[in-house]
């Protein structure tokens, strides 16, 4: 048993055109830390976590868990996506599964997080067929309001948390999408 219910953690990694989702490997950890560090990143998620600190904290090998899939490109991570239902920071997403993401800056406006999202939403429909799964972001990103829109959420609510107006949204593979 996961946070993903009875799916047997970690899957083999998942191919697209372009991509590898796979678990994280020792090469990741540069490429976690500066993910965790940028200033842009940081931008809608409570800001960059300092370099040094996480130079000091980052195991070798950046730690994996059920849910977690790092994006690669060539052999080289660019992003993170997690499907989980760890969520405890907002009531809304207690208890389904939450899609999250993050790309490495360099990565942006390549169509890489969309490509990745999608699937991941393949694998997740696969393994827990019409379980619908939820994703919550700042309406002032619109570069991820973009995306949930491109992968078929449709918006359940939106609220006011850590200071700015989020956005929450719902996808089902049993819903039809584009």
């Amino acid at each position: 048993m996961t946070e993903l219910g009875p799916v047997a953690w970690p899957p083999a990694p998942i191919r697209t055109e372009r991509l590898v989702l796979r678990e994280p490997e020792a090469r990741d950890r540069a490429a976690v830390i500066e993910l965790l560090a940028s200033p842009e990143v940081g931008t809608y998620i409570g800001g960059p976590r300092p370099r040094d600190e996480l130079e000091r904290a980052m195991p070798a090998v950046p730690s994996g868990r059920p849910g977690l899939f790092v994006v690669a490109l060539d052999g080289a991570m660019i992003g993170q996506i997690t499907l989980t239902r760890e969520s405890g920071h907002l009531r809304q997403a207690a208890g389904k599964a939450e899609l999250g993401y993050l790309f490495l800056p360099q990565a942006w406006g390549y169509g890489y997080a969309a490509e990745a999202c999608a699937a991941a939403l393949d694998w997740f429909a696969g393994a827990l067929p019409g379980e619908p799964v939820v994703l919550a972001t700042r309406t002032a990103n619109l570069r991820s309001m973009r995306l949930a829109a491109k992968l078929g959420f449709v918006e359940a609510e939106r609220f006011e948390a850590y200071g700015a107006e989020q956005w929450f949204g719902m996808w089902s593979s049993a819903m039809p999408s584009d």
